[in-house]
This record gives structure tokens, C-alpha cells and sequence, in this order.
């Protein structure tokens, strides 16, 4: 049975609509509380493996909040949900081997690019999950960045997509790593975070049990080199074969390379100085500092970089 015909055909925003009503009971997210077998993957084309258990679920949460980016949420949220293994076992919870919720501050409904969900669990009552995915957002609380942390300390990855970086960098966790964000904070990420070392170009970074993603679809491939650390190519090839996804770059995280180099501003064509987007220098914000004029993609880049001109520069 193909997971499309097990979960009725619905796509990708069907699901993310339906699956908050849904209840997850805390023990199929954590599996049983006895020890399980693990199976190494010695697929030698993957490469740093990851100890998947034999049978049952590796529990997957996505933290949730406020201006949540939906991609970066429903792009890994697919993968996973899209991972079948026949060979694994007869019954569903090992055939489809990842089970995903949304963890958020409160079970209050969260705004994704217009779509309001339901968190699944809050900080305080959420099963410890083996995967962690902090897509971009618009929220971030104490509680947030402390359950981060906690949960980090026994998973087998916790990753970040796009400026998700941003919230995972918060928690400390990145300092002294390598990491990357979308290609438009790579100079953010390194003004905020002096302590990590910013990787541009990169589709993805792994570092120990921790991993950055670029941009948006960036989160996809991530997502699939994370199945494939834990089954192998194959799986992972198959899986992006039923998600009609044909970008490659989970299989080189140096693909993202047309980012490598910083965009150059001038005078025919500027950018924000902060985060190198492109502006309208008859409507944009500017500053004028010794003598040049900066431009900006919004107010809030110009008051980031009066306050230290000298940084951006």
C-alpha cells in the first residue's frame, strides 16, 4: 500500500489542515518505553549514519509558532510522512517509520502563510522526539529555546530551515559550529552569531546532532539526507521519487554554490545593505553615512544598521 492511498490521497496542505485533529496518543510518538534493537545503516553512499531502531516510530516534532514559513514546515512534514519501507515489518507503524506533530507554546491555533493549525502538544507536555525540525518563524520564547535544548540532548537531529537557524542559534547549541540560513541572513546569522561559523553556499551543514538548511526548498532536501542517514539512498531516492521532487541537492550539500558569492550593490543597482535584497532607490528606506548612501529593503534593516553602521560596512 503506497502512503498516498493510505492517507485517502490528501496533499500537502489537506494534511497540515487535518492532521491537528488528530489525535496522537504520547505513546505512539515516543514508542514503547522498553529498549528496542537498532539497525546501523552501512549504506556506504550515505555516509554518517544514523541508528534506526528496528521497529517502530522515530518521532518527529516541529516547533510551531506565530509566522511560521509554510514550506519550511510542509516540505520536511511531507518527506516523512512520504517514507515507505515494506520490508520493514507487517504492520503500518513500521512501514511508514516516522510519526510527526507540531509543538508550540500553547494549543492556541498558529497562522502559517494564512493557514491557521492546531499544535499537537505544548512545551510543557511533549513526548521527547528523536527529530526536531524549527522551521522560520516569527516567534520565540524562552520556553521555546529551554524545551529546544532539553530535547536536543537526545535526539538524533535537531534541524533548522531557512532563518529557523536564527531560533536554533538562540538556544547556544550552534556556538562554535558551522551552520547556514537562507542566503539573504548569511551576513545576519554572523552579525547576531559571531561564534558560529556561517557557511554560504551550502544546501545544508551538518554538526553532530545538529543541522542547518538553507532557504525554503532547502528544507526538503535536509529532510530526505536525514531518511537517508537512517535507511540509505535508496529509501531517500524513492521517497523524493513519489514526491515528484527532482532537485538532487540532498545528495551534495555544497549545491546551493550560486549563493556562494555575496551580490554585489552599486550605484546602477543596489541592494539592502543588510541582507543584499534587491530595492527601489526612489522608494526605498536609505542613510546617508560618511558621504555614501545605503539603501534598504524595510525600516527595520535601515534601524539595524544606524545602530552600527561600521558592522554592516
Amino acid at each position: 500500500m503506497k502512503r498516498r492511498e493510505f492517507v485517502g490521497g490528501a496533499g500537502a496542505l489537506g494534511l497540515l489542515a487535518a492532521f491537528s485533529s488528530i489525535a496522537k496518543p504520547a505513546s505512539a510518538l515516543s514508542g514503547s518505553s522498553s529498549p528496542q534493537k537498532t539497525t546501523p545503516n552501512h549504506d556506504a553512499a550515505t555516509g554518517n549514519p544514523l541508528m534506526a531502531p528496528a521497529h517502530g516510530p522515530i518521532p518527529v516534532a516541529f516547533v510551531v509558532s506565530e509566522g511560521t514559513v509554510m514550506i519550511d514546515l510542509a516540505g520536511p512534514w511531507e518527506v516523512f510522512n512520504t517514507v515507505m519501507m515494506m520490508s520493514r515489518g507487517p504492520s503500518m507503524v513500521d512501514q511508514m517509520p516516522f510519526r510527526t506533530c507540531t509543538v508550540a507554546e500553547s494549543m492556541r491555533p498558529v497562522t502559517l502563510g494564512g493557514i491557521k493549525i492546531i499544535p499537537d502538544y505544548t512545551f510543557a507536555n511533549a513526548p521527547a522526539p528523536k527529530i526536531v525540525v524549527i522551521p522560520a518563524q516569527g516567534g520565540q520564547t524562552e520556553n521555546m529555546l529551554n524545551w529546544i535544548r532539553k530535547a536536543s540532548k537526545t535526539t538524533d537531529v535537531t534541524m533548522s530551515v531557512c532563518t529557523g537557524a536564527f531560533v536554533l542559534a538562540a538556544t547556544g547549541l550552534l556556538s562554535g559550529k558551522a551552520a547556514t540560513t537562507n542566503h539573504n541572513a548569511y551576513k545576519t546569522l554572523a552579525m547576531q552569531f559571531p561564534d558560529i561559523r556561517v557557511q554560504r553556499g551550502a544546501r545544508f551543514v551538518e554538526a553532530g546532532n545538529l543541522a542547518t538548511a538553507g532557504g525554503l526548498t532547502s528544507g526538503i532536501d535536509l529532510a530526505l539526507r536525514v531518511v537517508e542517514r537512517y535507511f540509505g539512498r535508496k529509501v531517500a531516492a524513492d521517497t523524493a521519487y513519489e514526491l515528484e521532487y527532482q532537485g538532487t541537492g540532498w545528495t551534495n550539500p555544497a549545491s546551493n554554490a550560486t549563493y556562494l558569492q555575496a551580490a554585489l550593490s552599486t550605484d546602477q543597482h543596489p541592494l539592502c545593505q543588510i541582507c543584499d535584497m534587491d530595492v527601489d532607490p526612489k522608494t526605498a528606506p536609505k542613510s546617508l553615512y560618511k558621504g555614501k548612501t545605503y539603501y534598504f529593503c524595510s525600516e527595520g534593516h535601515k534601524a539595524q544598521f544606524d545602530a552600527a553602521p561600521e558592522k554592516w560596512i
